[in-house]
């Protein structure tokens, strides 16, 4: 049996690659592109996979945490559960793609450019392709298999960077389209066949639970409806965020009217974003952990799983939104090149916001596996409201540095509304001194940078100077313990699945 500590490992990984790929693509394409090609490119992907992640993620989230809580015991019942959401899924998903392609005249009006409907059109390919690929990555969530979900990202990874930067070579914006077809598509097709050719003829052969009565063939029945309870909140919730997070984009480019300026926002939004991609591979445990330890609405239970999430991300999101935030012009410079260096200012501001808003989004799947998914819904609907009308008149009055304010300040507020209610609901949370504490290795590694040369590259090696000097301080003063090093460090060996489970679950939280 594959160990959940090895495993937690390759996902992390494995999102770092698709993430690397990710700012690979963005990195070319900026610069193959040129700023207004870019910034249209940015609003159609954004777009695009947005209706995938808020719409199309509803129903494959609700058969992650509904098998996660029985594949072990009734095997047979997993497969019930993802035939009826199979159907539901093909159904949502056929509508959404004509509805799409027959709006798109309308969404270029609305975004003040009738030119994008053409884009808009193409790119509704995506959303087929994109949400069968999401699908099998929830299905093996449910089923904890998380090794084949590390290798399905990786061959994405590898397909995104071959075919939309391979084809925007050669065909220009539309090809970068074309290849956001091609890549999930192709990882589709593994996953398919992993599912038919092995996880299908396991699920098949495996052996009832004693306690699981035998039934008959035809006999065991999922109610279609309970996938569709819970499917509308975490929709609503995914329709929310994602606008929360991007309807910034979509203000400074219907405000400014401004391809150019839009491309640099875009620009600084991608890598501002790096600390949400890589704390992402969290929020894939979290789900169905929290879904199999509060069953039976024993929410307690899920406490130190919680706590111990929040843990690591206090630890290490501390110095990664200092660094980013410093050196945000030199990673602007780096990766997309001097035309892209005016949105440094606001990159370094808008780096914090998302350090909240990561904590707010991993916090939150916490939330929706414990079926708690009502909470997380309304936070994010206030949070989507509260951001467009900070940033209506702050990028009229600031341009896109107003824009970054009014997301830092809203992403900010709604994490503190999602720490008091998983306080509340789970008794999870940190103690005071263990945040000042970090807040004191921060300012110590602050001070080291502004004693640091500035250059072109040599900040690469001055971060991870900095970063060392932040974890040593933090042991100095007891902020980083032994064990959590031995914890690091057992990722690397094999151990039971279970015997990581219980130490994710029986350990108290504490610096």
């Amino acid at each position: 049996m594959s160990t959940l500590a090895r495993s937690a490992l390759w996902v992390t990984i494995s999102e770092i690659i698709f993430n690397l790929s990710g700012f690979v693509i963005h990195s070319i394409l900026g610069r193959v592109l040129g700023p207004s090609d870019y910034g249209r490119y940015g609003i159609i992907i954004t777009l695009t996979t947005m209706i995938i992640i808020l719409i199309g993620n509803g129903i494959p989230t609700a058969m992650a945490k509904y098998i996660s809580e029985i594949f072990e015991t009734n095997p047979r019942m997993v497969l019930k559960i993802k035939r009826q959401a199979t159907i539901l899924q093909t159904l949502i998903i056929s509508a959404i793609t004509i509805i799409f392609y027959f709006s798109a005249d309308l969404i270029s009006k609305i975004l003040g450019d009738p030119t994008l409907a053409p884009l808009f059109r193409l790119s509704t390919l995506i959303i087929p392709v994109f949400a069968a690929a999401s699908f099998y990555f929830s299905y093996y969530t449910g089923l904890h298999k998380f090794n084949t979900q590390a290798t399905l990202k990786t061959l994405r990874s590898i397909f995104r960077i071959g075919f939309v930067v391979g084809l925007a070579l050669i065909f220009g914006l539309k090809g970068s389209i074309a290849g956001y077809i091609i890549a999930p598509f192709l990882v589709f097709l593994v996953a398919y066949g992993i599912d038919r050719f092995k996880i299908n003829r396991e699920l098949k052969s495996s052996p009832q639970s004693p306690l699981i009565p035998l039934l008959k063939k035809g006999e065991e029945y999922f109610p279609w409806k309970k996938l569709v309870n819970y499917a509308w909140q975490v929709v609503v919730f995914f329709l929310a965020y994602e606008l929360l997070i991007s309807i910034d984009l979509y203000l400074v480019k219907g405000i400014l009217k401004n391809d150019a300026t839009t491309g640099i926002y875009n620009a600084a939004l991608t890598v501002g974003r790096i600390p949400y991609y890589i704390f992402y591979a969290m929020t894939i445990f979290l789900l169905p952990m929290v879904s199999r330890a509060s069953s039976g609405n024993n929410f307690k239970n899920a406490k130190n799983i919680i706590g111990n999430a929040l843990r690591i991300m206090l630890i290490f999101l501390a110095p990664m939104v200092i660094l980013m935030s410093f050196y945000s012009k030199e990673i602007l410079q780096l990766l997309y090149g001097e035309k892209y260096i005016s949105g440094a200012v606001p990159m370094s501001v808008l780096v914090y916001g998302v350090g909240f808003l990561t904590i707010f989004y991993v916090l939150s799947f916490a939330m929706n596996g414990a079926g708690k998914t009502a909470t997380a819904m309304i936070i994010s609907a206030i949070g989507v409201i509260a951001n467009a009308v900070l940033n209506y008149f702050l990028i009229i009055k600031m341009g896109i540095l107003g824009s970054a304010y009014a997301t830092s300040i809203t992403s900010f507020i709604i994490m503190l509304f999602m720490l008091y209610f998983i306080k509340r609901d789970f008794g999870a949370g940190i103690r005071m001194i263990d945040f000042f504490k970090v807040i004191i290795a921060g300012v110590i590694s602050y001070l080291v940078l502004l004693r640091l040369p500035a250059g072109k590259y040599n900040f690469i090696a001055f971060s991870f100077l900095v970063f060392a000097i932040y974890l040593f301080t933090l042991y100095l003063i007891k902020g980083l313990a032994k064990k959590d090093i031995e914890y690091f460090k057992s990722l690397m060996r094999n151990r039971k699945k279970e015997e990581v489970e219980e130490e994710l679950s029986g350990n108290e939280p504490g610096m």
